[in-house]
């Protein structure tokens, strides 16, 4: 069985995807989280976190974008947007413990991100929590 951990990596690979313009994505999500062996109750996670993070994506982006100072929004890479935006969205919309977010954040942008990613995102989510 999958793990919630295994569930939010395969969402930022799907959130990856949609911003890179597949919108469709969505219609897909099933298979793709099946490839990646999550199932049953992890599966309703993974779809919820990314449909609601799709359904919020204005009020995350701008969160987001209140604490970048001296980033650019767009010149942020695809893969640290699409961990800051699963964060901001547990964070702000579902509620989920910040700390937990936090961590879990930093730990998807360790295996997934470059080296300077899990400060930068460690940084903007902690300022959203605050």
């Amino acid at each position: 069985m999958a793990t919630r951990h295994q569930a939010r990596a395969a969402v930022v690979g799907l959130l990856y995807a949609y911003d890179l313009g597949n919108e469709n994505i969505a219609k897909f999500s099933d298979e793709i989280l099946e490839e990646d062996k999550i199932r049953n109750k992890q599966r309703e996670f993974s779809n919820a976190l990314f449909h609601g993070t799709v359904e919020n994506l204005d009020l995350i982006d701008t969160e987001i974008q209140k604490y970048l100072k001296e980033w650019d929004f767009d010149a942020i890479g695809k893969v640290e947007k699409a961990i800051l935006r699963l964060g901001a969205y547990e964070i702000l919309v579902a509620k989920t413990d910040r700390a937990i977010i936090i961590n879990e954040a930093v730990e998807l942008a360790k295996e997934l991100a470059d080296d300077k990613s899990p400060k930068f995102i460690n940084g903007v989510l902690d300022a959203i929590g605050k």
